[in-house]
């Protein structure tokens, strides 16, 4: 007996940080001009914190107060705030502070495949977006490619619990059966999108199968969007 495939889905949901485009140099860049600036505007916080020692009291106050798991922007700014406070600097200089962090930490390049994918993609599927991160998608420039996007600090819940997976199919109008999730974090966004009903595909940009985790079984390993396409491709209606 001939085995049947899985049908091919009506929707494809992407996560955004190291999925589109790498998140880590970014973060570092933007937290560079932060610092350069806080050295011009407010000086007394540059002498006083090194990039390294913000970081070291963001990661303290996230293990106080764990519910700033789903707005690391949040979490910035109460930690950048504190640090005002403690040398006595003006605070109000954090509101700007905080928009050059962002338009810094949206200047993202994306992978050279993504933006031709996603073109390939327009009008066959439907495209959506799932992230626990705070990238700006109409800051960015790619906000016309998804029909929904949710991102964790604005829904209230994030990866990998179920809501936000089932909240992203619900305004697509697909059930969960028929979507298929792509991210490149195992846990958050594999086992998160299975555990929700979905299919998941494991963007492994490294390639190969070294990091994969023991029990973790994607739906389908690809290392491009071209890879991802063709598999996609080859669940075609017949």
């Amino acid at each position: 007996m001939k085995q049947l495939r899985p049908p091919r889905p009506k929707a494809m949901l992407f996560d955004l940080d190291d999925t589109l485009w790498p998140i880590g140099p970014v973060i570092a860049r933007a937290e560079l001009a932060l610092h350069d600036w806080l050295a011009r505007h407010a000086p007394p916080v540059a002498r006083r914190f090194s990039i390294a020692q913000l970081r070291a009291r963001r990661l303290a106050l996230l293990a106080e107060r764990p519910e700033l798991h789903i707005d690391l922007g949040e979490l910035r700014r109460i930690g950048l705030h504190a640090a005002f406070e403690e040398v006595g600097a003006d605070a109000a200089k954090v509101a700007p502070a905080m928009a050059l962090f962002h338009a810094a930490r949206n200047a993202v390049t994306p992978y050279a495949d993504v933006l031709p994918g996603l073109e390939r993609l327009k009008g066959t599927i439907l495209l959506g977006s799932i992230s626990n991160g705070v990238a700006d998608l109409d800051s960015i420039g790619m906000a016309h490619h998804f029909t929904v996007s949710l991102a964790a600090n604005r829904f209230g819940r994030a990866k990998p619990d179920p809501a936000i997976f089932h909240a992203a199919c619900a305004a697509l109008g697909v059930a969960p059966a028929e979507a298929v999730y792509v991210g490149d974090d195992l846990q958050l966004d594999v086992v998160g999108a299975q555990n929700a009903g979905m299919r998941a595909l494991w963007l492994n940009r490294l390639g190969g199968e070294a990091h994969l985790e023991a029990g973790v079984r994607p739906d389908a390993i690809c290392a491009t969007f071209d890879e991802l396409l063709l598999w996609l491709d080859g669940h075609a209606e017949e």
